[in-house]
């Protein structure tokens, strides 16, 4: 069954460029991935990382100040996000946990189903509020309070991997794996707290090259072309 309601993960590497943290060809990119299946009616929940802004602590800046920072981040890559899908004329809001007035709603999950239903993309920045969560936790949560049918997780690789392709070339994909594999393989697709949040809520996690023109679509479409945990 083709997939109605989304949560897309982005890393904050999708926005940046070779010259600047927050690229305007890299938002379009998302822009024009977006644009077909929105058409088509499919929901989108989006949270994204800091990556290209900040990357935590550091000997200087202890953890929760560092978390804090981070989720910061996310907060100003998620305004930007918003601002370009609303200057294409795509219906979007940002929620956060984070509460600055003047700047973006505060998120519940009733306000964000809402806003779904009513055809926005519902971008989801600030993280949890809360130091020691990351964004792939906070991509479990959200995709649970929206109801998501799958957490689809862009990466600059096709997939899963027995060892990183970019370093082993006899490391081989996996096109499919379920929960339990994936966390006694200690794969690096999304700590622990994510994948008991999607085990208990039976959502899947697909993982796939978001830097490939119309993968998202395909995808979408029910083609297998990353790895889906399940």
């Amino acid at each position: 069954m083709k997939p109605q309601r989304v949560l897309l993960k982005l890393s904050g590497e999708t926005l940046s460029g070779s010259e600047s943290a927050i690229d305007n060809a890299s938002l379009q990119n998302i822009v024009n991935e977006l644009s077909v299946p929105l058409s088509q009616g499919i929901k989108f929940g989006m949270v994204v990382g800091a990556g290209n802004i900040w990357r935590g602590a550091g000997k200087e800046i202890e953890r929760v100040s560092a978390d804090k920072m981070g989720m910061l981040a996310t907060a100003i890559n998620a305004i930007a996000i918003t601002e370009v899908l609303k200057s294409n004329n795509i219906k979007a809001v940002m929620l956060s946990a984070e509460d600055v007035t003047g700047f973006y709603e505060t998120v519940s999950a009733e306000k964000a189903n809402k806003y779904l239903d009513d055809g926005y993309v519902v971008v989801f920045g600030g993280g949890l509020g809360k130091p020691y969560f990351t964004t792939d936790t906070t991509s479990a949560v959200r995709a649970s309070e929206i109801n998501a049918d799958v957490i689809l997780k862009a990466t600059q690789v096709d997939g899963v991997y027995t060892a990183d392709p970019k370093k082993n070339p006899l490391a081989k994909k996996y096109d499919s794996l379920s929960y339990t594999e994936a966390i006694d393989k200690q794969l690096k697709i999304m700590d622990l707290s994510a994948f008991e949040i999607c085990m208990k809520n039976k959502i899947a996690i697909y993982v796939f090259d978001f830097y490939k023109k119309g993968n998202l679509q395909k995808i979408l479409n029910g083609q297998n072309i990353g790895t889906i945990v399940s």
